[in-house]
């Protein structure tokens, strides 16, 4: 996909198409910090929208081939069709029309910069390596797929010189970074409606971990099979250290957890207790992989795992939505079978003896298709699962699949609920100490504050 990382100076002034997202505001944000004339549209005016209007870039709502107006270069966002009339003005002026993430690259400039990719994590590795720096006395730039309470914002410029960046491998994207330090948190068959096949995912990564210079460092997780089959062929190649995070033997940076928020690292220099706030052994997993990234920064072991305290979580990664009738309703992003696992298993650790409830909602036709009853498998942790309708997103239906080919494979305790029906069961079935999950990358989000107030009521 990348056509040669350009100079942030080449870009002259930048529109936005598409704005208002959560990754295209977070690049126009550190582009205007950059000293960069940015301006920017979206069909909505959202909240973020004002506060780039307060930073000096000129906003509108609504898309209009005048937006552009004297822009010498345009960034449309994934969600933006080739018909937009902004993006049809861009070609037909033959101004550069450059994806998300090559306009990234480009407000990396010569900072060194550390790139987290995998199948699940990204975001939350992300923000806890950017949390961590901070904590350190390190002023990171970054720019993240989430809010982070702890940061405040998505992304910032920083004065560090240090780029940190969630790099997302769904349409490729990921290969036009050029990392110092890239993390690899997981590799796993996915997102299939691009890549077609298991083996070309497996590709991609190779291809990433080969974007590393000499002296550049693959950070990766020896727990996850892609992952370490990923490491070892890149310490095949020779020319990239390697180094691993993990419980297992194999790994450098050796992580312990007991299960019950006794979380430690061990080095070569000694171990050192992680103040985590967040649940589950996948956060333990991201954290050591935040670790790993501080010490390769040059940062003080005994530092970097106190940085971590103040962690608290990122946007829609088992956020709590509060609290009703001694029943806590969380929400996750989770849409692969592994991250509702992983959810499940958190939710599990927190409610304890109580009963754990989800509300899962199916993003995609194809990945229905692809992983039908593995998501079944996950969802079965639970003792009540709950199915919505597949959220289609960017997908046209697809005949014979539906959330269905789910619903087929659930214990007793799951069933396909209507959109109508699913608050009122959730708020019915839980008891005091038990916990609500709601998960999936669609409108489910919506679903959490809902259930909170027919628990009130």
């Amino acid at each position: 996909m990348s056509r040669g990382i350009p100079t942030l100076a080449s870009l002259g002034k930048v529109h936005f198409v598409g704005i208002g997202g959560v990754g295209m505001s977070a690049v126009a944000r550190i582009m205007v910090a950059r000293g960069v004339p940015v301006s920017g549209s979206d069909a909505k005016d959202l909240p973020v929208m004002a506060d780039l209007a307060a930073a000096g870039a000129r906003i509108a709502v609504g898309y209009n081939a005048a937006n552009l107006a004297d822009a010498r270069t345009v960034v449309a966002g994934s969600a933006i069709r080739a018909d937009n009339p902004e993006v049809v003005a861009a070609r037909e002026a033959g101004l550069p029309v450059l994806h998300r993430s090559e306009a990234l690259a480009a407000t990396m400039g010569e900072d060194l910069v550390v790139t987290v990719a995998g199948t699940h994590g990204k975001s939350t590795t992300t923000s806890m390596v950017a949390v961590l720096l901070q904590g350190a006395g390190l002023d990171p730039s970054f720019a993240i797929g989430a809010n982070v309470p702890a940061l405040g914002v998505n992304a910032a410029h920083g004065a560090s010189g240090i780029f940190v960046a969630e790099a997302d491998e769904s349409d490729g994207s990921f290969l036009n970074y050029r990392p110092n330090i890239a993390v690899v948190t997981n590799v796993e068959p996915d997102h299939l409606d691009y890549y077609g096949t298991a083996e070309a995912v497996y590709e991609s990564f190779d291809r990433f971990t080969a974007l590393l210079p000499s002296d550049g460092v693959l950070v990766a997780c020896a727990d996850d099979p892609g992952a370490l089959a990923l490491a070892r062929r890149t310490r095949e190649r020779g020319n990239t250290r390697v180094l691993l995070y993990g419980t297992g033997d194999e790994a450098d940076l050796k992580l312990h957890d007991g299960g019950t928020g006794d979380v430690a690292v061990s080095t070569p220099s000694g171990r050192y207790r992680l103040e985590l706030q967040v649940p589950g052994r996948h956060n333990a997993l991201n954290a050591a992989a935040a670790f790993a990234v501080a010490l390769e920064l040059g940062v003080e072991p005994a530092t970097a795992a106190g940085a971590l305290a103040r962690f608290s979580g990122a946007a829609r990664r088992f956020e709590l939505k509060g609290q009703e009738r001694g029943v806590r309703v969380f929400d996750d992003y989770a849409h692969h079978p592994t991250e509702v696992r992983a959810a499940l298993a958190a939710a599990r650790s927190v409610a304890g003896n109580h009963k754990v409830h989800v509300l899962f909602q199916p993003h995609l036709f194809s990945r229905t298709r692809e992983f039908a009853k593995e998501f079944a498998e996950a969802l079965n942790l639970a003792d009540t699962a709950w199915v919505l309708d597949i959220y289609p997103a960017r997908e046209d239906p697809i005949p014979g699949v539906t959330s269905r080919l789910i619903a087929d494979h659930l214990d007793d305790g799951g069933r396909l609920v209507p959109a109508a029906d699913a608050v009122a069961a959730l708020a019915a079935a839980a008891a005091e100490g038990d916990i609500i999950l709601t998960a999936g990358a669609g409108d489910v989000t919506a679903y959490g504050p809902r259930i909170v107030e027919a628990l009130r009521a």
